[in-house]
């Protein structure tokens, strides 16, 4: 059988060395984990775009350093953050369009958790002033503990990859985080020493969508390493595997 075909929008439209050293990690990733890396070209047109769009299985969101346009959620620019970048916003919009219409599996991964949010109608702290260091960087593999609900998918996901004594430790580089909660979404990991939002998923009972995840860390810098990581890009790409055209018409 065919492996599935997953997106990966260019991290930024502005920073090719960025985009370079970032992009590839998610594309191996998601290559170890059995699907294929498609890059999501950010100055390619919406129809070059909506081409890859139609030949896919699955969206991988990756991180930016761009922060998303705080008008998108009705406040005034913090000038703590970071110039938005346009480009990437479309794109996220266009894939997030396809993947919730289509019920496509949806993997968000930190700016990219951040932008599902958004678009779902949340918003978000444009600057993390707590305690907690969430900003050590791509070099730090265990920053903070994460408590994960129970009951929900990435405490399913937990379980398979972890014993149930061991503390969820993630990596961490961000400075914004999810305030409102956005549509349909419901949060699913919390820093338990600040209150953060760490990851989100679809709430129960309102999407038929199998997988949508949002992750605050970076497996994709952990995947070698982290049971965990490899477990929730496992479990991503089965999804995109399993996912076929819905004979019924978009989600609601």
């Amino acid at each position: 059988m065919p492996k599935p075909r997953i997106l990966i929008p260019e991290p930024t439209s502005n920073d090719a060395e960025y985009n370079q050293r970032s992009w590839a990690q998610y594309a191996a990733a998601v290559e170890q984990a059995g699907g294929i890396p498609v890059a999501v070209p950010l100055h390619a047109t919406q129809e070059e775009q909506a081409q890859l769009i139609a030949d896919a299985q699955g969206v991988v969101l990756p991180g930016s350093h761009a922060d998303v346009n705080p008008e998108k959620f009705g406040e005034p620019l913090d000038p703590r953050s970071t110039p938005a970048d346009p480009l990437r916003e479309a794109a996220d919009e266009l894939l997030l369009q396809d993947a919730f219409n289509l019920q496509k599996p949806i993997f968000g991964i930190c700016y990219g958790m951040q932008s599902m949010n958004v678009w779902r109608g949340g918003s978000l702290v444009q600057h993390l002033e707590t305690a907690v260091n969430h900003t050590p960087g791509r070099h730090i593999a265990e920053a903070h503990p994460v408590a994960v609900v129970p009951g929900t998918l990435l405490a399913d996901l937990v379980a398979t990859a972890q014993s149930s004594e061991s503390p969820v430790l993630v990596n961490s580089s961000h400075h914004q985080a999810v305030a409102r909660v956005g549509d349909q979404l419901q949060p699913v990991a919390i820093s338990p020493l600040d209150g953060t939002v760490e990851a989100l998923e679809a709430a129960q009972g309102t999407s038929r969508t199998p997988f949508v995840l949002g992750v605050q860390w970076h497996p994709e810098r952990t995947f070698d390493s982290s049971p965990l990581s490899r477990e929730l890009f496992r479990a991503f790409i089965e999804a995109a595997d399993a996912w076929k055209p819905q004979p019924n018409g978009p989600a609601e």
